[in-house]
């Protein structure tokens, strides 16, 4: 488990919220995933199906709880980025046919707050909400404030074998980098030469993020 805070349990608290997110568990697969002892996941997984925010579906595994809809369309709401970033990543889809997505930093992580999935039968999935490293992956190197002279960053099976994907950046009008727009999919379609072949695309996806938030 990951200690973020000072609170110990709420770090626990939403280790277990976090393993549930990757699927229903059980008691035992909740307590292996969040690295905690059975009792204290037990405790955590009850208190949160109080609150709403896990429940226990028909088999009696572990799930998310509905309360957490309804905090995350009040989340969406106030947080105004992803409905901006949609329209221009619906054509990035359109244009490349692969998967897209953009990236928030989050601490020492970075956020999937929009997923567009590619139609490929043969895609790559990072679901909306998913937390992964900074240090990896072309988004995470955006979110550090890299770029190439082209304005893009790629990597090949640098975070996951055989993914390959390119990321350009959001930029406040202060020079800020909030966001990172990434295409990702099988090298075998995207190539060990992601940039070359839609850094541009990403680039231009990127700038018409920028420019709605600039003036929303």
């Amino acid at each position: 488990m990951d200690i973020v805070t000072s609170v110990g349990v709420i770090d626990k608290a939403v280790g277990v919220l976090r393993v549930v997110a990757r699927g229903p568990c059980t008691l035992a697969e909740l307590q292996a995933g969040a690295q905690l002892p059975r009792a204290t996941a037990h405790r955590l997984a009850a208190a949160l199906v109080e609150h709403g925010l896990l429940r226990r579906d028909a088999a009696g595994r572990y799930d998310l709880g509905a309360d957490l809809a309804g905090l995350g369309r009040v989340a969406a709401a106030r947080f105004p980025l992803a409905a901006l970033a949609r329209p221009p990543l619906e054509r990035l889809r359109a244009a490349t046919g692969e998967t897209v997505q953009l990236f928030v930093p989050e601490g020492p992580h970075r956020r999937c707050v929009l997923a567009l999935q590619s139609p490929h039968a043969l895609q790559w999935v990072v679901p909306e909400g998913a937390l992964l490293p900074l240090e990896q992956g072309s988004a995470g190197r955006v979110l550090l404030g890299e770029t190439s002279a082209d304005g893009w960053v790629a990597t090949v099976a640098e975070r996951e074998p055989g993914v390959a994907s390119v990321s350009a950046p959001v930029v406040t009008a202060d020079g800020h980098v909030v966001a990172a727009v990434s295409v990702a999919g099988p090298i075998e379609r995207l190539s060990s030469t992601p940039g070359d072949r839609f850094g541009a695309a990403v680039v231009d996806s990127a700038a018409a993020v920028t420019t709605a938030l600039r003036t929303a």
